[in-house]
């Protein structure tokens, strides 16, 4: 770490610093705000989708009670068609958001099949639809986690690192001078009496 030379320009120099850095922490502070209710936001969609999706395994407990003996696979029932994810920019985060989901039920034989499969696919649906929705809230989540933890290591390094600091060196730089003009009038004033000495 370079030496700091206890000097008016090194003074004006860590005065600078400190103004710059205390620009940067209003802004640090407001990101880490918006992100922090991001986030709350992104935990309750996720808890609302979870209780969703338990009460569908509920409703196919309650209503479908015949299902363990369909000799078909049920997993083939619906499909995923199309799916677009967008990235959308929070203060600087890139996250994904779901623009379009299509899912689509398999052909089935109508009259081949029980009658009760047609609510067991629409349930299917929504529930594929459900688990895609939390599997992009968990991805949010991620980047919401990283950008909030790169956020909150910036405003603890301007605000608990290089504000104190600078601060600190200004006090030095202070001391320093005021220590030098203490001892430039003691100089002189010795040198005044050597002076009135000398004369008489």
């Amino acid at each position: 770490m370079a030496r700091l030379a206890l000097n008016k320009s090194t003074l004006n120099k860590e005065g600078r610093k400190v103004r710059a850095y205390q620009k940067f922490v209003p802004a640090l502070d407001l990101k880490r705000k918006q992100l922090l209710a991001a986030r709350a936001t992104a935990e309750q969609t996720l808890k609302q989708q979870q209780h969703a999706l338990l009460q569908i395994e509920q409703q196919v407990r309650a209503e479908l009670s015949m299902l363990p003996n369909f000799q078909g696979r049920v997993d083939q029932l619906v499909s995923i068609q199309s799916i677009e994810i967008e990235q959308v920019n929070l203060v600087g985060i890139h996250l994904p958001e779901l623009r379009s989901l299509k899912v689509v039920l398999e052909p089935y034989s109508c009259l081949g099949t029980d009658h009760w499969l047609d609510h067991l696919a629409n349930l299917l649906q929504s529930q594929v639809t459900l688990q895609v929705q939390q599997q992009l809230i968990h991805k949010r989540l991620e980047c919401l986690n990283k950008g909030l933890q790169k956020t909150t290591q910036r405003l603890n390094l301007f605000d608990k690192v290089l504000i104190p600091q600078a601060r600190q060196n200004i006090r030095k730089i202070q001391i320093a001078l005021a220590d030098a003009e203490r001892a430039g009038v003691v100089r002189a004033k010795i040198a005044k009496r050597k002076r009135l000495g000398v004369a008489l």
